[in-house]
């Protein structure tokens, strides 16, 4: 069902030619950026240079630009990043990748076609939980559980970096576990940053 959910979308998908990401922000909906104006969107893609202007929330700085990559400082803990996935030689999805960053740095990523049209995360990103860090098959005990534990969210970042198309995950255990949780999780945890790579139309 996977397999021809995704062959369908592909099928359908936005064909585009040499796209840019500029292009894509642009048309970016409201509800995706609230508060930037139209003249906003033409002040920060004037050209690549970093360059901040006023918008109805304070202020919004674009940080990176490249063809197929914007970051935006959105407020003094937030970010924004697009970035242009190709799904075929003539066609691509764009990844929205939200960061707030207050005690710990936590990000939601989402998918759409070049048009804005929302679709299934699923069909491009594996589930990320703080399990995806650890050892393959660690021993549970009460408590490895209770070491492994973290309040109210999974504090999982990603980013994507200026060439390329892989995401980097990093795992901000540390800012929200005791010096005990802390030396508990060390010898389960594989790694605090795993990088996934773009790979027929989905990340792996």
């Amino acid at each position: 069902m996977r397999q021809l959910s995704l062959f369908c979308f592909l099928f359908l998908s936005t064909f585009i030619h040499a796209q840019q990401v500029g292009d894509t922000f642009k048309s970016i909906p409201a509800e995706l950026l609230p508060g930037i104006s139209e003249g906003n969107k033409t002040m920060l893609l004037v050209d690549k240079d970093k360059t901040t202007v006023p918008y109805s929330l304070g202020e919004i700085e674009k940080v990176v630009h490249t063809d197929d990559y914007l970051q935006f400082k959105t407020s003094d803990v937030g970010t924004l990043q697009l970035k242009l996935l190709p799904v075929r030689d003539d066609s691509v999805i764009v990844c929205l990748i939200r960061t707030v960053c207050t005690n710990v740095c936590d990000s939601h990523l989402s998918f759409y076609t070049s048009d804005w049209k929302k679709l299934d995360s699923k069909l491009f990103l594996p589930d990320i939980s703080v399990e995806y860090f650890l050892n393959s098959s660690p021993k549970k005990t009460k408590n490895d559980k209770y070491a492994v534990s973290l309040p109210d969210i999974s504090p999982i970042s990603a980013s994507f970096s200026e060439t390329g198309t892989d995401l980097t995950l990093k795992f901000h255990y540390k800012e929200r576990l005791t010096d005990e949780q802390i030396q508990n999780l060390k010898p389960l945890l594989k790694s605090d940053s795993v990088i996934l790579k773009w790979s027929h139309a989905s990340f792996r």
